[in-house]
């Protein structure tokens, strides 16, 4: 049992938001923004990214006091400020504290703490780190879980019906995650694939760009679909050599995230592939967005894991050469169309042969 019942929710964005007032349907929710007008507008206003706030959340500016009074902590940031984020409230974290985040995002380190690895060529497994590994590196909580799934912001807010997926090493974590979420609106499935769930939920950021790239080409739902399931595929390939089991990319957090982040223009990383589309650049979206596409910087990271590992992953490379290479979007398009590879589900065919 959790020594008290007020959940803690570090992160105001949409998301945060979002599960904020699930968690306040059953429970007292105390929320940390780090800007005091948006303290003020939770405190006061009650409204906040579109969103009504619940009578039971309660807002700060201190992420010490989330720490103090909150045994069970829901971290909702960026993955650019997650490190950063730990790093601030390691003094205030205790063993018996439980962390589950929703970042769905990467992180990079290079040899003797060199930041700048934009410029990398290939990056390998010892380079990356899941926002999982982060909180064991910058703290000594232990009991931390993921929760990963079909969850746009919107569609949450609007308490439409939903399902997520909490993964964890721990069953208690993973308790812990379903009594205090799930609802006759939302439902809460458990995973002890931890490393699975972060990187279906990461790698689908990257073909929902692309999605909104044919979208914006007025290309239809056959090209959607053939993005999606060849992307699927990319997304076993690259987690399977990094590590994970692929059983969590045909579920709630792979598959379930792909369709909903690959059909929606309310994903943010759909949003920048329908942008680039336009002819607008990159730079100018990114400027222009009020919260991360998380996509941008994975296709990066995704483009030098597959170098390092030599793996063929057409859409990935062809998508961080227009983000990255200027490559024309038709140019790109043009490629994947003519790539050699023409065995269907070949992932699953690899997959077989491991099993002989």
């Amino acid at each position: 049992m959790l020594s008290n019942s007020i959940i803690g929710v570090l992160g105001a964005g949409s998301f945060g938001t979002a599960i904020a007032n699930i968690l306040a349907d059953n429970h007292q929710v105390l929320m940390y923004a780090r800007r005091p007008e948006v303290v003020d507008a939770i405190q006061h206003k009650r409204l906040h990214r579109n969103q009504t706030i619940h009578p039971r959340i309660e807002a700060t500016i201190s992420a010490e006091e989330v720490c103090q009074r909150c045994t069970l902590i829901y971290v909702m940031v960026d993955s650019g400020g997650f490190r950063e984020l730990i790093r601030q409230i390691d003094p205030f974290l205790r063993p018996y504290h439980v962390l589950i985040h929703g970042t769905k995002g990467l992180h990079v380190v290079l040899p003797d703490n060199n930041n700048d690895w934009t410029s990398a060529e290939t990056l390998s497994r010892s380079n990356i780190r899941t926002m999982s590994e982060v909180i064991l590196e910058e703290s000594e909580v232990l009991r931390i879980g993921a929760l990963s799934g079909p969850n746009l912001s919107g569609e949450l807010a609007a308490r439409q019906p939903a399902a997520t997926v909490i993964s964890s090493r721990f069953d208690e974590v993973i308790e812990y995650g379903k009594n205090t979420l799930r609802s006759n609106r939302f439902r809460v499935y458990g995973s002890h694939d931890v490393l699975g769930v972060e990187m279906a939920g990461v790698l689908k950021n990257i073909y929902a760009i692309v999605s909104g790239i044919l979208s914006g080409m007025q290309m239809g739902e056959n090209s959607r679909a053939m993005i999606m399931s060849r992307g699927l595929g990319e997304m076993v390939r690259l987690g399977r050599a990094l590590g994970s089991k692929t059983s969590a990319f045909y579920g709630i957090a792979g598959i379930g995230d792909l369709i909903a982040t690959c059909s929606s223009s309310r994903s943010r990383n759909f949003t920048v592939g329908y942008r680039l589309s336009q002819g607008e650049t990159l730079h100018h979206i990114l400027e222009t967005m009020d919260e991360v596409a998380e996509g941008v910087k994975t296709t990066k990271i995704a483009h030098c894991l597959s170098r390092y590992y030599h793996l063929d992953l057409p859409i990935i490379a062809n998508l961080h050469g227009i983000l990255y290479e200027n490559l024309p979007i038709h140019e790109a398009f043009n490629n994947l169309m003519h790539h050699e590879n023409d065995v269907d589900a070949d992932f699953l065919v690899n997959e077989e042969e491991m099993k002989v």
